[in-house]
């Protein structure tokens, strides 16, 4: 598929995907999106699928396309997580901005490689790891309020979501990895 296809195919599906806040809008009070929030969806949804689009196409089989999909599908999972509730403590909590260093490790190595798989890989994994460091260092400056704002949730759910993504984060580079192996057919017997 040619690159202004695949464009046009994430536009359509950040479309799809903008019709499901908008018609459950019209059902419940529940959701209650503003114009702002419909943009800032809009941005981050076509952006991570035009990212992956971009990448996708530097990697020349399955696994590293693969790859491609987790380590976004990671950014995407972040900054939506960031904005909606925030990783520590609310979303507005100051502390959450630290994260922005992950995407800039993740992104900026993998930049750096030229998206080559292994060194893709490593950027993966140094996102993994800034991931727990930011953690470390948010868990240790926040300071729950226990208010409606800020509520006072227990440190092991938040160090236990934050693992789980970092982990995310690893998945992609342990297949970066597996992507940069030559593939070796079957073995004949002689």
């Amino acid at each position: 598929m040619t690159l202004p296809k695949s464009l046009l195919l994430v536009a359509a599906v950040t479309g799809l995907l903008l019709l499901i806040p908008l018609i459950a809008m019209q059902y419940t009070a529940e959701v209650n999106w503003t114009f702002s929030d419909f943009v800032f969806a809009a941005v981050v949804l076509f952006g991570a699928g035009a990212t992956f689009v971009f990448i996708a196409r530097m990697g020349n089989n399955g696994t590293y396309r693969l790859a491609a999909a987790i380590g976004v599908l990671a950014g995407l999972l972040l900054v939506w997580a960031n904005a909606a509730v925030g990783l520590v403590g609310s979303s507005h909590n100051p502390a959450n901005m630290l994260y922005a260093a992950v995407l800039f490790v993740a992104l900026g190595g993998a930049i750096a490689a030229r998206f080559r798989p292994l060194g893709t890989s490593n950027a993966m994994f140094a996102a993994a790891l800034t991931y727990l460091v930011v953690t470390g260092i948010a868990l240790f400056v926040w300071k729950p309020t226990g208010n409606a704002a800020e509520p006072s949730a227990p440190f092991l759910n938040v160090l236990v979501a934050n693992v789980v993504f970092a982990g995310v984060w690893a998945l992609a580079g342990l297949l970066f990895r597996r992507a940069a192996e030559p593939v070796s057919g079957p073995q004949v017997a002689q």
